[in-house]
């Protein structure tokens, strides 16, 4: 089934006094965010922050107590093909039965009605994918072989063949090797550059400034967000870590 035509709108994240909670923990409290597109955002925030919660929000995957959120001007389900989410590595099933160009191919599914099969572009499509990414050498590969960074690099090419406008990738960073982290970030620039958006849920501050050009900082509320010169400052990023502050200082993720 094909989606609607997209309506007209400013911003292609809007998140409007969002507020999630599980059970009679509140993770989430009235969070406003309006997302430019043509930017690469870094989330930042210590753990239990509700990073991931909100990507699930926003793609609703999970219910909300309070609030509302606008993908590409309308309701999620009407633009789903146009978002692509590369999740946590530890959420995917790597025992799974399924080669590398299998995975990649997965990406173009959204845009396929039930019965329709995938043609040639849609394999051309994929193959150009691996090749951005650096991977075409391993398409037969079961994925459960694959290192870390190897793995990682597959589903970011899934993400690729879909073709989407807005990309929320978290953690794309944890267990990948220099090589494959330079390779990504590479990426992400050149997706921003071409007027894509991108959400991108990051730990290691120390290289944020180099990274993104937009920051979130979230800690259960919204501290504040924008360009990531003025976000990014020792007294918010207190306000965000508070008592983490020092150990950040000593492990070296943050400079400074």
């Amino acid at each position: 089934m094909k989606e609607n035509k997209p309506q007209k709108y400013t911003y292609p994240i809007v998140v409007e006094g969002l507020s999630v909670s599980y059970g009679n923990k509140r993770v989430l409290s009235n969070v406003y965010l309006n997302i430019e597109s043509g930017h690469t955002y870094g989330l930042i925030g210590p753990n239990g922050a509700g990073k991931s919660t909100l990507f699930k929000s926003i793609l609703d995957l999970i219910d909300y107590n309070a609030g509302k959120i606008e993908i590409l001007g309308q309701d999620i389900d009407k633009v789903r093909t146009r978002v692509a989410y590369v999740p946590q590595r530890d959420e995917i099933d790597w025992s799974f039965p399924a080669n590398v160009m299998d995975v990649v191919l997965m990406g173009r599914y959204p845009h396929k009605s039930l019965l329709q099969k995938l043609n040639a572009e849609d394999h051309e499509i994929a193959n150009q994918a691996l090749k951005d990414l650096g991977i075409e050498h391993l398409k037969d590969r079961q994925i459960g072989q694959l290192s870390g960074g190897q793995q990682q690099r597959v589903f970011l090419a899934r993400a690729l063949a879909q073709e989407a406008e807005i990309f929320l990738l978290d953690e794309p960073f944890v267990g990948v090797d220099l090589t494959t982290e330079e390779k990504i970030i590479s990426l992400l620039k050149k997706l921003s550059a071409d007027g894509k958006t991108l959400l991108v849920v990051h730990h290691d501050l120390s290289t944020v400034e180099e990274y993104f050009s937009q920051v979130i900082l979230l800690n259960q509320r919204l501290i504040k967000y924008g360009p990531t010169a003025e976000t990014f400052t020792q007294e918010l990023i207190a306000l965000a870590y508070g008592a983490q502050l020092n150990v950040l200082h000593k492990t070296g993720l943050l400079k400074g």
